[in-house]
């Protein structure tokens, strides 16, 4: 399914490394750099070797060897790399899906507090580290992207997420939907909708677990406090839609349906420039 990978010997690299990257994310608990047997058994790479072995098509094995996946991820951090030096600094992850992040958010980022980065220069942010990010965002119901934006939001890093930390992020959010016209929705009635979508143990403290217990909608507090794109996206759902997406492909996490749209998105946009 990769033959046509045989002459591109950069992208054969690109696509090993990216490869390996969404192994480790899925596979290494412990974000040790390694990966123990017994997690090994309990993750879903032997069941995915043993599908490639019969299936010719490599994109209809989702899990981490698709080409599609590797397609997207890789598009979307050049489209951020302007100088091509397969590092992103502060400027260029602003810019990712069109400045949809808080500047608060990306200064966490870079910060390093929710992972630290693998990129030899300091202050950049490599393409592996890129990779976790994106998933990260893309899917937040695994326990992986839940302790990363749990650790981003946590500012003081004691175990709780409370109103203050949670308004820290949301007054630029507030300011920025204020800026581009938007209605936006005071914080208390944040505060209220997000202690009954979530129902911490104790109303007002988060708890990862509590994120990890009601994984399904998790990602939205995530998203209303850090994400602009996100949380219009909320605002203006169409639960028909989503009901449909949910019924064509019941086996999609929400990482492969943003990579079947995205994967199609980008592949129109080549189109225009083979013909030329």
């Amino acid at each position: 399914g990769l033959e046509f990978l045989k002459e591109t010997s950069e992208f054969q690299e690109r696509y090993a490394d990216t490869v390996i990257c969404r192994i480790f994310y899925c596979c290494d608990r412990r974000a040790v750099g390694k990966i123990s047997l017994k997690e090994l058994r309990g993750s879903k790479l032997v069941v995915t070797w043993k599908q490639l072995d019969s299936e010719d098509d490599i994109n209809k094995v989702r899990d981490f060897f698709s080409y599609e996946h590797f397609y997207v991820l890789y598009c979307k951090f050049w489209e951020l790399d302007s100088d091509h030096d397969f590092l992103l600094d502060q400027e260029d992850l602003l810019k990712y899906d069109s400045h949809t992040f808080s500047r608060r958010a990306i200064d966490r980022v870079f910060m390093e507090v929710p992972m630290k980065f693998t990129a030899l220069s300091r202050g950049k942010m490599g393409y592996e580290d890129f990779i976790w990010f994106l998933i990260c965002d893309e899917d937040k119901s695994t326990d992986r992207a839940l302790e990363y934006w749990f650790r981003l939001v946590d500012l003081d890093g004691d175990g709780v997420i409370r109103d203050h930390e949670m308004q820290f992020f949301y007054q630029e959010q507030s300011s920025r939907l204020e800026c581009l016209n938007h209605e936006w929705v005071p914080f208390e009635d944040i505060m209220c909708q997000m202690n009954d979508m979530i129902a911490p143990k104790q109303e007002g403290q988060f708890r990862l677990e509590d994120f990890k217990r009601q994984r399904k909608v998790a990602g939205i507090f995530f998203s209303i406090l850090l994400s602009l794109n996100k949380y219009l996206s909320y605002e203006q759902r169409d639960p028909f839609q989503q009901k449909q997406d949910q019924v064509e492909h019941p086996d999609y996490t929400d990482w492969d349906r943003f990579c079947s749209v995205e994967y199609v998105r980008l592949a129109m946009e080549d189109e225009p420039e083979d013909a030329a």
